[in-house]
């Protein structure tokens, strides 16, 4: 055997040897992708299915109530009394209780969450938007029925020492608390809302004297 022979065989094993580690890092790569792909895909179809099973589920209970109740009935009758012996099942008690307590509520958080915006757009500093910017995000993420316990169990009870003839469930007190748990999203998108005005207008309205209210109520 010559020089070069026993020169170049170690050179070619090691090439052999780097296609082989080379080709089971690509392989793994490819294994770990169709994992992460099969994982994507189950998160998606968990979503999806938990939807349909949701939608199947209405459909299947609606089709169950209409075999007892009219649509007729249920569209016309003005009483909403399941639970009692003379049973009524009418949809405009539900409907006019749920409008009732969305006005409540956009009452609530409208001006609220209007104001915030302004004071988080225009007035607050670096330092305290980042303070409550984060706290108005929490709100968003406490679960509904924590505010419905914090609705029947503080609320409700405070409201009637204000008025002491109010029921223990009425309108006022959930309003008041969808309005507090809107107010999130009611500061988010003025906030945005402001934010997308151009800051050449802004500074054109201080060069013409106006204050901060001022642009933030005429011109924003």
């Amino acid at each position: 055997m010559s020089l070069h022979d026993t020169t170049t065989q170690p050179s070619s094993d090691v090439k052999r040897v780097d296609v082989h580690l080379a080709l089971q890092h690509k392989q793994g790569r490819r294994t770990t992708e169709a994992l992460i792909r099969a994982l994507l895909l189950a998160c998606g179809l968990v979503s999806v299915l938990t939807t349909v099973g949701i939608v199947v589920v209405l459909l299947y209970q609606s089709i169950q109530f209409f075999r007892e109740v009219s649509l007729g009935v249920f569209l016309t009758d003005t009483q909403w009394t399941p639970l009692f012996t003379d049973k009524h099942f009418g949809i405009w008690p539900l409907v006019a209780g749920t409008v009732l307590t969305s006005a409540i509520a956009l009452a609530v958080a409208l001006p609220l969450g209007l104001l915030s915006a302004v004071y988080l757009s225009e007035y607050a500093s670096a330092r305290i938007r980042a303070v409550l910017k984060p706290i108005l995000e929490i709100l968003a993420g406490i679960p509904t029925v924590v505010y419905g316990y914090f609705a029947l169990l503080f609320v409700t009870p405070w409201l009637q020492k204000v008025i002491p003839d109010l029921a223990g469930f009425n309108a006022i007190s959930p309003g008041i608390v969808m309005g507090i748990m809107i107010l999130p999203m009611v500061s988010s998108l003025s906030e945005d809302a402001l934010h997308a005005v151009p800051q050449a207008l802004r500074d054109a309205a201080y060069a013409l004297g106006a204050t901060k209210f001022e642009v933030a109520t005429r011109r924003l």
